[in-house]
């Protein structure tokens, strides 16, 4: 994290020769006032300048471009990187004709990813979290779909065989979208059974 001191004739002064020398705008530093200066007696006996302390604000949207576009020329991948920040979270979108090799099976490389990208921007970051949500081309909605009706008809199969239905083993984030899917249902139950990375969601029909 940048930070310059610099001093004017006013704090005014001080903070616009501060900006011009990071070449910034004021909305992408913090300013603190470290003397307010004086003019002094007609302006010329005891005038003290003004001095600030400029820092430069964490950009987390150029950190998270410039590493992943760092990554997916190591794997020699061409991709559209597209990046939203909406208050503490960043949603990043990646465009490229590579699509499966960077999801992975079920989305393993994609969170693999994710975790690093998270890892590496609040790094040494002490006043601000940002979480991040990484995508490839909405692949994340679409599985999360794809879920929501896989965890429908493996209800009804319980319930029409009276038999606990077993998914395949799943990652966290997708099993907690099989619980949330099928909590409402009655004479449903769902539970999770294993260890990681083999632990997957269990569906049973339990009559009233």
């Amino acid at each position: 994290m940048k930070v310059i001191e610099m001093t004017g004739r006013t704090v005014e002064d001080a903070v616009e020769s501060a900006l011009k020398e990071l070449n910034l705008t004021r909305d992408k530093v913090d300013i603190d006032v470290i003397e307010e200066g004086s003019r002094g007696l007609f302006n010329l006996i005891g005038v003290k300048p003004a001095r600030v302390k400029v820092t430069v604000k964490k950009d987390f949207v150029l950190e998270a471009k410039f590493f992943l576009r760092n990554i997916l020329d190591a794997m020699k991948i061409k991709a559209e990187i597209k990046i939203n920040e909406k208050g503490d979270t960043l949603y990043i979108n990646v465009v490229s004709p590579n699509m499966a090799l960077l999801i992975g099976h079920h989305g393993d490389t994609l969170d693999s990813m994710q975790y690093l990208v998270s890892l590496v921007i609040n790094k040494d970051n002490t006043e601000e979290f940002k979480r991040v949500i990484l995508d490839i081309e909405n692949y994340r909605m679409k599985r999360e779909e794809t879920l929501k009706r896989l965890a429908i008809k493996f209800a009804d199969n319980a319930k029409k065989y009276k038999k606990p239905q077993r998914f395949e083993p799943m990652n966290p984030y997708e099993r907690r979208i099989i619980h949330s899917s099928l909590q409402e249902l009655p004479n449903i139950i769902t539970y999770s059974e294993g260890e990681e990375p083999n632990r997957r969601v269990i569906v049973e029909y339990k009559k009233a």
